[in-house]
């Protein structure tokens, strides 16, 4: 049986994984949840699995879950320092990472250092830090398995198949919901329509990278550190159907794809159970009823966050901390309607343009580039003398 901390147990991620684990209590017991302040879902998650560690992030909050499971409460901790130790020090064979944002860095690294197996969904982890994580992946001798569905589509491409004969990874992309919207149409998006996904159920911070293609200029980056391919090979192609998660091209034309249907169940079972496959009560993929898969290029002049995450992965050093912090903070200034859909992309852009690159060689580095970036993200937003609308 595998031991699993989960991190981010009511997020949409946490959510399935737990779905998983009780349709295989034979497999899997939870020694660890954390989450954000959704509290009364984290007490059912309690009771339901019975953890022997929980951290939530503010202590009001782990005061009121002490009170409500009294007598059967579990080790309760708060904070940076609760999230940590619930990744490092639960007896966990397997770490989720599921924190959506760069909240989620410090634990996971934290869950590496201590020689723990990570199965991977905060993008952002690597975004942010991958020279510092992969370095440690490699010195732990820990397995990182990736979560998104494009790179599990990438990882289970590149099975049993040479690095040395790859010519380039593709990520599909559904395009979000604003795919066949002109420029105009983009000025006047709000929250509320970018949060209507056609195909995925996400968070909202995921949902509003996938409408900017933020979410798949993450990727790509991520992509880069988890294959240690470079830029120039690794690919976007606008796949509206969402049934090809990515593919792999080899040097003699070859492509290798992963398809399925659009659930997260899929990679999440996967990265849990590798190198075996869960049985899923999940529909068949029916290709004869789909009929037809499209593929475009992205529209990097209408969508450009994709560009500026490419600029970022090219720049190197802490460009891609500043390109992620900057995005966490102008998408929570549209979600909060003090931001305009398509000034996301000028933001993050403006503070590029600011920032000078060092190396992220350390933790430290990488954490004070985010820090540095998230004001001058705030201070943009809020001065109109920044130029940003």
């Amino acid at each position: 049986m595998k031991s699993l901390a989960i991190l981010g147990s009511t997020g949409s991620i946490g959510v399935s994984t737990l779905e998983i684990v009780a349709a295989h209590p034979e497999r899997f017991r939870v020694t660890a949840l954390t989450a954000g302040h959704n509290v009364t879902l984290l007490e059912q998650q309690i009771r339901t699995f019975r953890p022997e560690m929980v951290a939530v992030f503010d202590v009001v909050d782990a005061g009121r879950l002490r009170d409500n499971l009294g007598a059967d409460a579990p080790r309760i901790l708060s904070g940076r320092d609760g999230l940590i130790a619930c990744a490092a020090q639960s007896g966990a064979q397997l770490v989720v990472s599921a924190i959506v944002g760069a909240a989620g860095l410090e634990p996971t690294l934290a869950a590496i250092e201590a020689g723990i197996d990570v199965a991977l969904a905060n993008k952002e982890t690597l975004v942010a830090a991958g020279e510092v994580v992969m370095r440690e992946v490699v010195r732990r001798g820990i397995h990182l398995f990736p979560v998104d569905s494009e790179h599990s589509a990438i990882f289970q491409s590149l099975a049993g198949h040479r690095k040395d004969d790859v010519r380039r990874l593709i990520l599909t992309a559904s395009g979000g919901p604003f795919r066949d919207l002109s420029a105009a149409e983009l000025e006047r998006a709000t929250p509320d329509d970018a949060l209507s996904h056609p195909n995925w159920s996400m968070g909202r911070k995921i949902s509003i990278d996938s409408a900017t293609m933020m979410n798949k200029g993450l990727e790509v980056i991520e992509a880069h550190w988890l294959f240690d391919l470079s830029p120039e090979k690794i690919a976007v192609h606008v796949h509206p159907e969402s049934i090809v998660h990515s593919m792999v091209e080899y040097v003699d034309g070859a492509v290798i794809a992963q398809l399925g249907i659009p659930d997260m169940k899929t990679p999440i079972a996967l990265a849990l159970s590798w190198p075996e496959r869960l049985p899923l009560d999940l529909p068949p993929l029916d290709l004869c009823q789909l009929g037809r898969l499209h593929f475009s290029e992205p529209d990097q002049e209408r969508f450009p966050c994709l560009a500026l995450a490419y600029r970022a992965l090219r720049t190197g050093g802490t460009a891609p901390a500043v390109l992620n912090a900057a995005n966490e903070v102008a998408v929570e200034a549209f979600l909060d309607y003090r931001l305009g859909f398509t000034s996301i992309a000028r933001v993050i852009a403006a503070v590029l343009d600011r920032h000078v690159p060092t190396p992220a060689d350390s933790l430290t580095e990488v954490l004070a580039a985010d820090a540095g970036a998230r004001v001058s993200a705030r201070n943009l937003i809020k001065s109109a003398s920044g130029g940003i609308r």
